[in-house]
């Protein structure tokens, strides 16, 4: 399965690695794929993963970058 959110804050590719690291770690993410031009962040697994986590892990990335 496949879930596209959107993340602000970012201003660069370092921003970009920084969350899609975190993400990544998140258990039960299989994928993930973000872009910064628009903020679009693809998260792929095999089971929804509960949002709040997502939170998490972009707030862990820099507490200045939000996911909706």
């Amino acid at each position: 399965m496949i879930a596209t959110y959107t993340v602000s804050g970012m201003t660069c590719n370092h921003c970009a690695h920084a969350i899609k690291e975190e993400v990544g770690a998140v258990p039960g993410v299989t994928g993930v794929e973000l872009t910064l031009e628009d903020g679009a962040l693809k998260v792929e697994s095999q089971t929804p993963i509960d949002f709040d986590r997502l939170v998490e892990a972009v707030y862990e990335a820099g507490d200045q970058y939000s996911i909706a």
